[in-house]
C-alpha cells in the first residue's frame, strides 16, 4: 500500500466521528509505528486534516476544521498547469529583487513549498525532476526595480533616465507608472510618458536612473490600460492596429496551430496542411523576431509593409552568410 493509499484509509477509518485505536490504524495499513506517526503528521500539517488524539477513548478521531486551508485528500498528481504555476510563482519568488516584499518573501516560499509537497511526491523530488526554463532573462539593478516598484504601488510619478536599444541613446522622461508586467523573464513597468502624452512600456532593465517625485501619478482607468496594451502584438502597444496574415506550412502548422500569439487571433488549416493565421500589431518589433524563428516554414502574406520588413532582414540575415 502506498502513501496515497494510506491516506485515503486513514481518512476512511476516521470518518463518521468515530475513535480509532492507534493499534487498529496501525493493523489496518501494515506499517510500523513510526510510519504510522509520520502518516498522521503529515496529514494534519501538510493536508490540513484535523486529526485530534481522544484521551478518553485512547485513539484518534476528526475533530473541528483546523484554521487555514480547506483540508483535502489529495490526487495522483498536478495537472500540467497547476505544476506550472507552482514552481514559476515558487522561481519568481526565489528570484525577486529585494526591497519590495522582501520580509514576506520566506514565508511564501515555505507555503509553496508546502503546496508543492502536498501531492504524492515531496517538493525536493518535485522541484529536482521538473524543470521549468527560463530564458532571455537580462540583468536588473535591485535598487531600480525596488524604486519603480515601490512608486508603482505608492502612485508617485518617476523621473527617469531611460536606454532606447534600437536607437542606442538615453532620454530623460518623467512618467506615471501604473503596474509592473513580467513579460518573458524579464520586468517592464506600463506608465504614462508626460513627454509623449502617452502610454507607454518601459523595460525596467533599460532605467538607469530612476527618482521619486512627490507629484502624485496620473491615473488611467482599468479599462482604458487594458483596452491600449492588449491592442498590440507582445509588450509593444498602441492605438493604431494593423493586422498581420501569416502562412506557415504544413510542418510548422503542427505546432502553431496549439499556440496563443495573440488573443484576438485567427487560424485555420488550409487543404494542403498548411496553417494561416491572423493577428493585430502596433509595432512589428517583436512579432518580427517571432516570425524570423520560423525561417522557411512562415510566409507574410500581409500588409505589404511588413512583408517587406521580414524580406529585408531574411536577406540582411543571407548576406552574412555568402
Amino acid at each position: 500500500m502506498d502513501r496515497t493509499e494510506r491516506f485515503y484509509k486513514i481518512d476512511q477509518l476516521l470518518q463518521g466521528g468515530l475513535s480509532v485505536s492507534f493499534v487498529k490504524l496501525q493493523e489496518a495499513l501494515g506499517i510500523s509505528r513510526a510510519q504510522l506517526k509520520r502518516d498522521l503528521a503529515y496529514m494534519r500539517e501538510r493536508l490540513n486534516a484535523p486529526i485530534e488524539y481522544d484521551r478518553d477513548s485512547n485513539g484518534y478521531r476528526f475533530g473541528k476544521p483546523i484554521a487555514g486551508p480547506r483540508y483535502g485528500l489529495p490526487g495522483l498528481w498536478f495537472s500540467a498547469a497547476e505544476i506550472h504555476a507552482l514552481l514559476t510563482m515558487q522561481h519568481l519568488l526565489e528570484n525577486l529583487q529585494p526591497g519590495l516584499l522582501a520580509p514576506h518573501v520566506k514565508p511564501l516560499l515555505a507555503r509553496f513549498a508546502a503546496i508543492l509537497g502536498s501531492a504524492d511526491h515531496s517538493q525536493e523530488e518535485v522541484t529536482r525532476r521538473v524543470r521549468v526554463l527560463h530564458q532571455a532573462a537580462r540583468e536588473l539593478e535591485h535598487e531600480r526595480f525596488a524604486v519603480a516598484a515601490n512608486a508603482t504601488l505608492n502612485r508617485r510619478r518617476l523621473k527617469i533616465h531611460h536606454y532606447n536599444r534600437m536607437e542606442d541613446r538615453e532620454t530623460e522622461r518623467v512618467i506615471s507608472p501604473q503596474r509592473l508586467v513580467h513579460y518573458r523573464d524579464n520586468w517592464y513597468v506600463d506608465a504614462w510618458c508626460h513627454l509623449r502624452k502617452d502610454l507607454r512600456s518601459f523595460a525596467v532593465d533599460a532605467i538607469r536612473a530612476a527618482e521619486p517625485l512627490d507629484e502624485r501619478a496620473k491615473e488611467i482607468p482599468k479599462a482604458e490600460l487594458d483596452d491600449y496594451l492588449k491592442s498590440g502584438y507582445g509588450i509593444f502597444a498602441g492605438k493604431k492596429v494593423t493586422w498581420a496574415k501569416l502562412r506557415f506550412s504544413s510542418l510548422a502548422a503542427r505546432w502553431v496551430a496549439t499556440q496563443n500569439w495573440h488573443s484576438k487571433q485567427k487560424g485555420k488549416f488550409e487543404k494542403d496542411g498548411g496553417y494561416s493565421l491572423s493577428l493585430p500589431y502596433s509595432d512589428d518589433r517583436e512579432l518580427v523576431m517571432d516570425i524570423l524563428k520560423y525561417g522557411p516554414d512562415v510566409e507574410v502574406l500581409e500588409p505589404e509593409a511588413l512583408r517587406k520588413r521580414v524580406r529585408e532582414q531574411l536577406a540582411a540575415a543571407a548576406k552574412r552568410y555568402r
